[in-house]
């Protein structure tokens, strides 16, 4: 099969991925082998390729919002059968016994594993995925609708539980790509005011369209105080901007796998008023079955860019030019 690996992280600009043939793998165990017919195009893809996140696995196929169709069953794989269509996401392996997970806390497994970082991705033919980690999509979704739900929609969403947004608060999102324009939706969907920050204008364009109640460039700030933010951009020096817009006891949500150093924080007027900070690492199971349908009861709709799988290097550096809205999935053709 056919397949993009990362030779060298590097800029995307360059040639960090190099197209190579791979045998279609064999699933082994609870494994189940996927045909990919799409995949969609993570910010965490860019960071593995242009080495950001460090190496787990040389020559790592990436790609881990893949919709694709079972075609092969490990000898010890449940709950699917030949034919299934299924969804692989970025969580791939927890152990299932450490305290993180016996608490239902699994994303902060120290045994955890990652499709496209540990383990090759949805950028080939085909991918495998252990059956107790693939996902169910809805009906009315297409493939290339689906695809970035599964990165994009679920990192999103365990953003916003993390952001604790009350009922028919004012919740501010900077940068809006491919997971802030879904998680928008969801938290209109809820009763929420919208505030997005972001750089690009066909960003902004698309916010408003999609009902948030202001869009502003970088440089401005939101039109009233916040009772919640996310930081979609992987930007550090956002945070204390970010923290400056909140209202008292307001919480800022940073939803990357990656950010680059945050500046010093003022302590009166950053942090007092019990504003608060939290990261977010990876997502469970639970928060993927929890944004599905959430999903499929609002409506919530990616807005597309496809590409075809040769096209996976312009893909990659169109999302780092922020040359679209939205997110960008890649197809394969037949």
């Amino acid at each position: 099969m056919r397949a993009w690996s990362v030779r060298t992280p590097g800029p995307v600009e360059g040639e960090p991925l190099v197209r190579v043939e791979r045998p279609v793998p064999e699933p082994a165990g609870d494994e189940l082998l996927v045909r990919v017919r799409a995949c969609g195009v993570c910010r965490t893809d860019l960071h593995i390729t242009e080495g950001d996140l460090p190496v787990h696995r040389p020559g790592v196929v990436p790609g881990h919002e893949v919709v694709g169709e079972v075609v092969a069953l490990g000898p010890a794989a449940r709950d699917f059968t030949v034919g299934d269509r299924v969804g692989v996401a970025w969580l791939r392996h927890t152990d299932g016994t450490c305290a993180y997970c016996r608490r239902g806390a699994e994303n902060l497994c120290p045994a955890s594993a990652y499709t496209g970082w540990d383990a090759d991705g949805g950028y080939a033919g085909y991918t495998t995925v252990p059956a107790p980690f693939a996902h169910r999509l809805p009906d009315a979704l297409d493939d290339v609708a689906a695809a970035p739900l599964l990165c994009a929609g679920i990192i999103g969403h365990r953003a916003l539980k993390r952001a604790a947004l009350p009922p028919g608060g004012r919740l501010g999102l900077y940068g809006f790509g491919g997971s802030a324009h879904l998680c928008a939706q969801v938290a209109l969907a809820q009763g929420a005011r919208v505030h997005v920050v972001t750089r690009g204008a066909a960003a902004r364009r698309l916010a408003l369209d999609l009902g948030a109640a202001s869009a502003q460039d970088l440089d401005t700030a939101p039109p009233e105080p916040l009772d919640s933010a996310i930081l979609f951009a992987p930007v550090g020096d956002l945070v204390p901007v970010a923290l400056r817009a909140l209202d008292r006891g307001g919480v800022l949500s940073v939803a990357g796998i990656h950010l680059t150093d945050v500046p010093p924080l003022h302590y009166a007027t950053d942090l007092f008023y019990e504003r608060e900070i939290r990261s977010v690492t990876a997502n469970t199971r639970e928060d993927a079955r929890e944004f599905l349908a959430l999903a499929a009861r609002h409506d919530v709709r990616a807005t597309t860019h496809t590409y075809g799988m040769p096209d996976a290097p312009r893909a990659l550096r169109d999302l780092k030019a922020g040359a679209f809205d939205g997110a960008a999935v890649l197809v394969n053709e037949g």
